[in-house]
């Protein structure tokens, strides 16, 4: 009697540690599960603004502005890109749009002594990028003839009024576009802010982080620590069941 009662006990302790080895196994594989449904990637943060552009006598690219209009001081023969867009950081802005060729577009203003000439390209960007959706004015160039000591922002001025600045000097609209707003923050990823050639990213970009934060790929020290548990799981069952063989 002694005996049956022992094995009886043994089989119920072997039944039951098989059946919370189970359970460890079932609990990490829908740990692992609901890591992977949940890893699709963070909406990316944007903001709506009019970005910056400059491009030197010569050259045959954009590059995103180290300063502000105000400060910045084109030469002449210079030209000068406004994108009013959705971008994360300088990085990922949007070029301006459309031909940037000064001999083009200053053809009809000719040279005048104490001034200088200075190409403005004004991209007022796409629907999708507009506050209200609806289709933007139509990009256009402009050139400007200014004093020589002229900020990009007085070219600016010379040709594309109404601006508007708010508090901080932050270009809030050229040309009176957009009529209200200003730099306002909103999802990058439903809006699919987009260069100018329709790829992401500009030509001489200086800006920071992407911000995607890895693209809400799972890190590996978690991953490891769910394939511990798994492997910890299965070595559980298999050690039940060699009990309950005995």
């Amino acid at each position: 009697m002694t005996s049956a009662r022992a094995a009886l006990a043994r089989v119920t302790s072997a039944r039951t540690a098989l059946a919370r080895a189970r359970a460890a196994l079932v609990c990490a594989a829908l740990a692992w599960a609901a890591l992977a449904l949940g890893a699709s990637p963070a909406h990316a943060e944007g903001y709506r603004y009019w970005s910056f552009w400059q491009r030197e006598r010569g050259a045959d690219a954009w590059t995103y502005a180290t300063q502000g209009p105000a400060t910045a001081r084109p030469g002449d023969g210079d030209t000068v890109g406004f994108r009013f867009a959705v971008s994360e950081d300088s990085r990922d802005a949007a070029r301006p749009r459309g031909p940037a060729d000064f001999k083009a577009i200053c053809a009809d203003t000719p040279a005048k002594d104490g001034a200088k000439r200075v190409a403005v390209v004004l991209d007022f960007g796409t629907a999708a990028d507009a506050p209200d959706h609806r289709t933007p004015p139509k990009p256009r160039t402009e050139c400007a003839r200014v004093a020589e000591d002229a900020s990009a922002a007085d070219a600016l001025a010379a040709v594309a009024k109404p601006l508007r600045y708010n508090s901080a000097a932050l270009l809030c609209a050229i040309a009176g576009y957009p009529a209200t707003g200003c730099g306002e923050q909103v999802d990058a990823t439903s809006h699919g802010a987009s260069g100018g050639d329709g790829t992401s990213g500009g030509d001489g970009g200086h800006g920071g982080d992407t911000g995607n934060g890895g693209g809400g790929i799972p890190s590996a020290g978690l991953i490891g620590g769910l394939a511990a548990v798994v492997a910890l799981g299965a070595a559980a069952v298999w050690q039940a069941r060699r009990h309950q063989r005995r």
